[in-house]
């Protein structure tokens, strides 16, 4: 388990890089209090081993690339600690989770700070400018820092139907969390984890190929008001949820079947967010609602162990 984890900490390592190259130091104070804030709960309740086995170091990472560079630090490591205290520890630690802990923890900031979490800082202008009031006391009014803000990409096509173009999402030149600056690396960095097996290509390819389908039909019945699916795969958090969120092994079926449908269910729910529901970007609710399908998929998706009677030729 710690080889597993510690391999996909060093996949995360270029995704983060990029975060901060684009983001400058605020990328590096919101990561790290993410990071703190889950390890420091291991540590806190007594497990060494789960702050050891680098699980707790992934879950700040990845809630810290869902963030906008702009949040204030001890947001960012609250959320950590409540994705990894409530999220994993409280249900048993690692291994015993129903939900994902780094987007267990973002829904909690999503519930609990709609408006910080909303506040997206565009990339560029000085590396050294701070994307927004990173350093505020806790459970203070927010001081006023000059940041350019504006909605993103997947924003402005809901709300205003004009998609940014795909130039612009594949270098990173647009506003959003902190992870959809990379998405380029990764897609390499998830091709590289596949290839050393750490994770399973079934679930990012269902998720990537259901909402690539589903995308080009929605845009050709309609070109103006819904976008092609490149613009869908590159924009939000699709990416990175597909790759390093849908395939924790703790929260995604077992059978390989069980995750061609858990991947399946994860595109169709984004889509139907996306194209339809109030929020522009539905990967953190899409990813959560197919954990909590988890256990039935395991049940239903099971193979019948060799030699054994299918349980209706048992009761006939």
């Amino acid at each position: 388990m710690p080889r597993i984890m510690w391999t996909v900490v060093a996949g995360l390592a270029p995704v983060v890089a990029t975060s901060i190259w684009f983001f400058g130091p605020s990328a590096i104070l919101v990561i790290g209090a993410a990071t703190l804030g889950a390890v420091g709960v291991e540590y806190a309740a007594g497990r060494p081993d789960g702050w050891r086995d680098g699980s707790a170091m992934i879950t700040g990472l990845l809630l810290g690339l869902t963030l906008p560079a702009s949040m204030p630090m001890w947001m960012a490591a609250l959320g950590a600690a409540f994705g990894v205290g409530v999220g994993k520890i409280l249900f048993g630690g690692l291994g015993s989770n129903v939900f994902n802990p780094a987007l267990f923890g973002r829904a909690f900031l999503q519930a609990a700070f709609p408006g910080a979490i909303t506040l997206w800082a565009a990339p560029g202008s000085s590396w050294w400018q701070l994307r927004g009031d990173n350093l505020a006391i806790p459970f203070t009014s927010p001081n006023t820092v000059h940041v350019v803000t504006a909605a993103t990409p997947l924003g402005i096509m809901k709300f205003e139907h004009h998609a940014t173009p795909a130039w612009d999402l594949m270098l990173g030149h647009t506003n959003g969390s902190l992870g959809e600056a990379a998405g380029i690396i990764i897609l390499l960095a998830g091709i590289w984890l596949a290839w050393r097996r750490v994770l399973d290509w079934r679930i990012p390819v269902a998720i990537l190929v259901t909402v690539t389908v589903g995308a080009e039909i929605m845009h050709a019945i309609d070109p103006l008001r819904y976008a092609d699916a490149l613009f869908h795969t590159l924009s939000g958090g699709l990416l990175l949820g597909s790759v390093f969120m849908a395939t924790d092994p703790v929260t995604c079926p077992t059978p390989p079947v069980g995750r061609w449908i858990f991947g399946v269910g994860t595109g169709v729910l984004v889509l139907l967010i996306r194209l339809w529901g109030g929020l522009p970007e539905g990967v953190m609710y899409a990813i959560l609602l197919m954990n909590a399908a988890t256990p039935a998929l395991n049940r239903v998706t099971h193979p019948r162990v060799f030699g054994t009677m299918r349980r209706a030729a048992v009761r006939s």
